[in-house]
């Protein structure tokens, strides 16, 4: 039995403004009209897999719930407390395969996937699956090469023996070179280390045991006292921030090369980790000009050019035009904008580090905010008055809450509301609103068929997002 075990955390700061702490790039369509979520559990359509055990973080977990429901794929949703890398993350995911498979005579072979990696080449990926698989379910541990197509200098490399088509053992894992190094490395035949692993789950604990027994024992810890929450897995907060950092590489792969006991299988699929916007670029349809035109809305792009060369320009709501420009990433959102010239995208970050310490929020969370039960867009704000549009999806409802500082006027644009002001619980439609006091345990729900569209003016003297006291939660907020 194969599981998929994709790897759904990271933050995605490298491709800000559109990807963000709160909503990153593997829950963004980037490259095609699915997310990279999405498009790592489509491409395993095919591949004789059992469902999929996903990895995220907290706050994520409605995001991967809900794109996962939207194709109608079932899987496991192991929440990490804290982020420890990819070998801690890896070993809870064997622990669970394991305790799936208890009934089953042979162990569980688990394929590691990053969420937000773009393999352009579907077909290539699976025959490149299946030719590990018999050699990992002898108790090998497979990893997958990319064929490079240029000098890199932002990945590891791995030095096989065999450089035929055929999976080889691995000869060392090398660490990210520079230029002359990615030269000599292309020329002898090396592949970019993508990240991506097969392995047998009990092969995995008993290694990890004897190279790095206090991640082993950290997770073997954490995942004896899981909790099942709604559609999730909770494992043990405080055994789990005791597990050292670490990633699989480290940990496992590069200490097993010496071995023989690690195979490569060299893939040429067009992959890309999407790194960065010039990473984006590389991959994404181009016109005659060389620009490549995105939306980070999903809909048509709404960009005028002349005189345009080379470049990457994401438009959002707002018209994004440019006149004589060469090289160029432009990224506009509804609250912030990034113009870079494509050889300095590496950098983004340093501009993210500067938005997050001078105490800004944009760096986390975009204008509009997905939660559990819709979403919510910030319109206006200013002196004591925030407006926001809130959409709640048919059938779902807000906490049950109360505000210490702010009061808030709602009126339904379309839908029906069910609203708990108080004591009283009243309807209000399309065209109606109503008022919640400051202090008043009040609570939202759309009973209907159809999303529920209102506009909430807040006023008080203070009107951040931490003035909600939750008295009682379908979805285990605190």
């Amino acid at each position: 039995m194969m599981i998929p075990v994709i790897m759904a955390g990271g933050s995605g700061t490298r491709l800000w403004p559109l990807s963000r702490t709160a909503f990153p790039k593997q829950f963004l369509a980037l490259a095609g009209q699915q997310t990279m979520l999405q498009q790592t559990t489509e491409r395993l359509q095919g591949v004789n897999a059992a469902d999929s055990i996903v990895i995220c973080n907290e706050e994520h977990r409605f995001l991967v719930a809900e794109q996962l429901r939207q194709q109608n794929q079932s899987a496991q949703i192991l929440l990490e407390p804290v982020g420890r890398n990819t070998a801690p993350a890896i070993a809870l995911a064997a622990f669970q395969a394991l305790a799936n498979s208890q009934e089953s005579d042979t162990a569980p072979v688990l394929l590691v996937l990053a969420a937000d990696h773009v393999i352009q080449d579907t077909e290539a990926f699976q025959q490149a699956v299946i030719q590990l698989l018999p050699i990992v379910e002898q108790g090998m541990f497979g990893t997958f090469g990319i064929v490079p197509h240029e000098p890199a200098t932002g990945y590891g490399y791995i030095e096989r023996v065999s450089q035929s088509n055929e999976p080889s053992e691995v000869k060392q894992f090398v660490e990210k070179p520079d230029l002359d190094k990615a030269k000599k490395y292309i020329a002898e035949g090396f592949l970019w280390n993508s990240g991506m692993f097969m392995l047998r789950a009990d092969r995995y604990l008993e290694t990890l045991k004897q190279y790095r027994p206090d991640i082993y024992s950290a997770c073997e810890l954490s995942m004896q006292k899981t909790q099942q929450d709604m559609d999730f897995i909770r494992v043990d907060k405080a055994a789990f921030e005791a597990c050292p950092d670490e990633s699989i590489d480290y940990a496992i792969m590069e200490p097993l090369s010496s071995t023989g006991d690690v195979v490569v299988a060299s893939l040429d699929a067009g992959w890309s980790d999407v790194g960065s916007w010039s990473a984006l670029w590389d991959i994404a349809e181009k016109n005659e000009q060389g620009n490549s035109i995105l939306c980070s809305r999903g809909k048509s792009a709404n960009v005028i050019m002349h005189d345009t060369k080379q470049s990457l320009i994401c438009s959002g709501k707002r018209l994004v035009t440019t006149l004589g420009v060469d090289n160029l990433v432009i990224v506009d959102t509804d609250d912030a904008l990034l113009v870079a010239n494509k050889d300095q995208v590496q950098n983004v970050k340093k501009i993210v580090e500067q938005v997050k310490t001078s105490g800004r929020s944009e760096h986390h969370e975009h204008r509009e905010v997905y939660r559990p039960w819709g979403k919510y867009d910030s319109i206006d704000s200013g002196e004591r008055y925030q407006v926001k549009r809130i959409t709640v999806d048919p059938g779902q409802k807000l906490s049950v809450q109360m505000h210490h500082h702010r009061a808030e006027h709602w009126v339904v644009v379309s839908g029906t509301a069910k609203v708990k002001n108080g004591d009283k619980s009243y309807l209000v439609s399309e065209n109606e609103s109503t008022f919640i006091p400051v202090g008043q345990v009040h609570a939202l729900e759309n009973p209907g068929v159809i999303p529920l569209e209102m506009i909430e003016v807040q006023s008080g003297s203070y009107l951040g997002e931490d003035d909600i006291v939750r008295i009682k939660d379908q979805y285990g907020r605190v």
